[in-house]
């Protein structure tokens, strides 16, 4: 299982990735919606512009970036009392504004690192790999059989020649300027097409893995929904919403976090987030007595992200009517919240749920983390499980690390 991760690089993870356009700092937050719209996990990598177009050194390129902007934090924004009054203006903030810098969040990385190290950095909490794109690069370990991904090597490697086929406008730059960006969403991918190999670990339980965080950040239904932006949690991005039972544990009935949020209809979200409950949030309002709110309309391209249409107006709150982020899915596979109509169910999954069955959950949902109930109690959170509790769980068993290895 060992030589999964050890003969393996992170350049046989960029085969068919696209070339890195820099989004800067002063951009405005009605570009950053549109960006988010087609990133991983929710958010996108932000930086400082650089001058001229000279190669720069790896250290100056760090220096660079700023943090990740996700969802939850433009929304947490524009939920403001001044954003509301006036949201043209606040779209035409730049994100520089908006963004919680982090530089530790990336880190670039060299083609032929090996994946076993990439793990251990996005463990330690880097959430993407910078790697620099190169034609001299197959996308092949030099130490891997002749079969890659069920095809032969020679025809992968004459498909993946970035010397042929089709180039992206920016191919023209300098090869010393061009890089591709690998997420967390990347590396999980890789790992769930390696389970024959991982054997037994992702047949084991989460609970018996020791994948489950039971340090994970929760809102009472009955508070202020605007609460959940006094400290966004980080990794993951995410608060779950959840009403008392009667023996003091907590029942969840859905989330606020970057990953449900994405692609819905931030204006209206921001209106929600700053005028109801948390439980009338993520539920949806059915009473009479809730005031209506605008009728903030975007197109499914997002070009008119952001701006408020010449007819709006007020009509009644649902979790439906702000578009949450949803991937059409079984209820089990939704998990025990899909039968409330109405409501933005929370993923969850139980504390007896196999690695594997969480991963394809977290992979098909496009979502970041997946929240953990308990057993035998129906609905009652226990933890959650996101990216970095999976990368530890496969790499925690002895058998799965081989750093002598060279």
């Amino acid at each position: 299982m060992a030589s999964v991760f050890v003969y393996h690089v992170v350049g046989d993870l960029t085969v068919g990735k696209p070339v890195l356009v820099e989004f800067y700092d002063n951009e405005p937050v009605e570009s950053a919606l549109r960006a988010i719209a087609d990133s991983t996990e929710g958010g996108i990598p932000v930086w400082k512009r650089k001058h001229g177009n000279l190669i720069e050194s790896s250290e100056s390129r760090q220096q660079r970036f700023m943090g990740i902007l996700n969802t939850l934090d433009i929304i947490s924004f524009l939920s403001k009392a001044e954003c509301l009054e006036d949201q043209e203006k606040a779209m035409r903030t730049p994100v520089v504004e908006v963004l919680t810098p982090n530089n530790s969040l990336l880190k670039e990385v060299d083609p032929g690192t090996r994946v076993i190290d990439a793990l251990e950095m996005m463990k330690q909490g880097v959430r993407r790999l910078l790697v620099p794109k190169s034609v001299g690069w197959k996308g092949i370990s030099k130490r891997f059989s002749i079969l890659y991904n069920g095809k032969w090597l020679k025809n992968v490697e004459s498909s993946s020649n970035p010397a042929s086929g089709s180039r992206s406008s920016s191919s023209s730059a300098p090869l010393g300027n061009r890089f591709c960006c690998l997420s967390r969403e990347d590396v999980l991918r890789f790992v769930i097409g390696c389970l024959g190999a991982l054997a037994p670990i992702p047949l084991s339980s989460i609970s018996s893995l020791g994948a489950i965080n039971s340090q994970f950040c929760y809102l009472d239904a009955s508070a202020p929904a605007i609460y959940a932006t006094r400290k966004l949690p980080q990794d993951p991005c995410a608060i779950a919403v959840t009403e008392p039972t009667t023996d003091g544990q907590q029942k969840i009935i859905g989330e606020i976090s970057a990953s449900k949020l994405w692609k819905c209809n931030y204006l209206g979200a921001a209106w929600a987030l700053a005028n109801l409950s948390a439980g009338q949030f993520v539920m949806g309002v059915e009473d009479q007595g809730i005031p209506s709110f605008p009728d903030f309309s975007f197109n499914n391209q997002f070009e008119d992200v952001g701006k408020v249409t010449s007819g709006s107006r007020p009509r009644k709150f649902s979790s439906r009517s702000i578009g949450f982020f949803s991937n059409p899915a079984s209820p089990m596979a939704a998990g025990p919240g899909a039968r409330y109509k109405g409501r933005s169910a929370p993923l969850t999954c139980k504390v007896t749920s196999s690695l594997a069955a969480v991963m394809a959950q977290m992979l098909s949902h496009r979502a970041t983390h997946v929240w953990v109930t308990d057993e035998e109690s129906e609905d009652v959170l226990v933890g959650v499980v996101s990216y970095t509790d999976i990368l530890f769980a496969v790499t925690r068993h002895p058998s799965t690390v081989i750093s002598s290895i060279p």
